[in-house]
């Protein structure tokens, strides 16, 4: 039970990354391609595809395929993949010569001609029992893109407190930042359809960990429907993730993603007309304009964007400094705050005086920046060298000054413009 691949699958790879596919023989084509993408897994790999492929054999009702997707391995990985695709049917690998789990999805899911696919960590640190429920919306059509999340309330997760931490924090970030509505970006276990990867891999620029936030992001800015599993799930003591180049090259992607919607450089609005589902219509007068409930949601995108704000300066202050991590942090989080209360404050859809409002939200900014900066400055004045919490407390009693500034001036340049 294997698809067979497309031909020219290494004209689709990254001019730095050779792709070599070698394939078991042709059968009927597979409706799911699960990648497994690996790098040094001598050990694993082997264990690892048996369990999936016993797995797949035995509760999935389609065609599969098996993907082992190398990422230039220094031992014997790549020996294990391939004697693993002559043992089991439905097991193809795919060579790059160069590193990064984006890349390795890129190529695989671009090589395959599968009409669903997925791809899951070396470790399976996720119960296989969720593959089904993964993927069976995508085959059916119902949604688009499909995610494993260990962050709902009947997830069933064993992990440390570090990492608990790092995960949820990364996630409130994306929120505030990039005004992300899915709960685990990072989860090693993800499905996607054919037609949508097609149209969403060439704008995807990064060939690392921040591959799976900005293949999200897209989709849901491209009005795709995300379904999420909640999984039971089990760290690998073993992981050699590292988290301080990780949340860097995180951080990055940010920062080049946020640019690259604020400017519209990412053509969005095509994206959504090829492949989003159209908009439902509201029932007319159903948002709300009166003040009460204005406050109260423009409380709650207030309280994300607070948290978002101080998880983004604990994360750069050291690196930068105090002013310019605030800088950063105040601009990143300004411009999330105002697409946000557009649109959930105060009713407002479409891209009609959205450059108005920008800058409406970039004034509320530089208040905002005025009061937080010179509260620093203050602070550093009186004590040479505060502690973190008295600093982070100052800037908590700034924002929320400037949160005030911000509800008034945002709504009476949204709110009263709109009625």
């Amino acid at each position: 039970m294997t698809g067979s691949y497309e031909a020219g699958a290494a004209l689709r790879v990254a001019p730095t990354a050779r792709a070599t596919l070698r394939a078991a023989p042709a059968a009927p084509a597979a409706v799911l391609d699960v990648v497994v993408p690996v790098y040094n897994e001598e050990t694993d790999l082997g264990p690892c595809v048996r369990r999936l492929h016993a797995h797949l054999s035995a509760h999935f009702p389609y065609p599969f395929q098996i993907t082992i997707a190398d990422n230039a391995s220094t031992d014997t990985t790549l020996a294990v993949a391939e004697a693993l695709a002559a043992e089991l049917p439905a097991v193809g690998v795919l060579h790059l010569d160069a590193k990064g789990r984006g890349r390795a999805l890129r190529a695989a899911w671009s090589a395959s001609s599968a009409p669903v696919l997925a791809y899951m960590d070396v470790d399976l640190s996720t119960d296989l029992a969720a593959l089904l429920p993964l993927v069976a919306p995508l085959i059916s059509g119902h949604s688009d893109v499909a995610i494993g999340t260990r962050l709902a309330r009947t997830s069933r997760v064993v992990r440390g407190a570090k990492r608990e931490v790092i995960s949820r924090a990364y996630n409130l970030l994306l929120r505030g930042t990039l005004a992300a509505r899915f709960s685990d970006a990072q989860c090693g276990f993800k499905a996607i359809r054919a037609d949508v990867a097609a149209g969403l891999l060439p704008l995807v620029q990064d060939t690392g960990w921040f591959f799976d936030t900005e293949l999200l992001v897209l989709a849901q800015r491209a009005g795709l429907r995300i379904h999420e599993v909640p999984v039971d799930w089990v760290d690998d003591p073993d992981s050699r993730v590292d988290i301080v180049a990780t949340a860097y090259a995180d951080l990055r992607g940010i920062g080049r993603l946020s640019r690259g919607l604020l400017t519209g450089a990412l053509p969005l609005a095509e994206l959504r007309e090829q492949l989003g589902r159209a908009p439902l219509a509201a029932p007319p007068g159903r948002l709300p304009a009166g003040l009460p409930r204005q406050l109260a949601r423009f409380a709650a995108v207030g309280v994300a964007s607070t948290l978002a704000y101080l998880l983004l300066f604990v994360a750069t202050r050291g690196v930068l400094g105090a002013q310019p991590a605030n800088l950063l942090a105040l601009l990143v989080t300004a411009v999330a705050n105002t697409a946000a209360n557009r649109r959930l404050t105060f009713g407002i859809t479409g891209r009609r005086h959205a450059g108005r409002h920008h800058l409406q939200g970039l004034l509320a900014f530089a208040l905002g920046l005025a009061l937080t900066s010179g509260s620093l400055a203050v602070l550093h004045a009186v004590a040479t060298v505060p502690g973190r919490p008295v600093e982070l407390a100052v800037l908590v009693a700034a924002n929320l000054a400037a949160t005030v500034l911000r509800f008034v001036l945002l709504r009476f340049g949204m709110h009263h413009r709109r009625t």
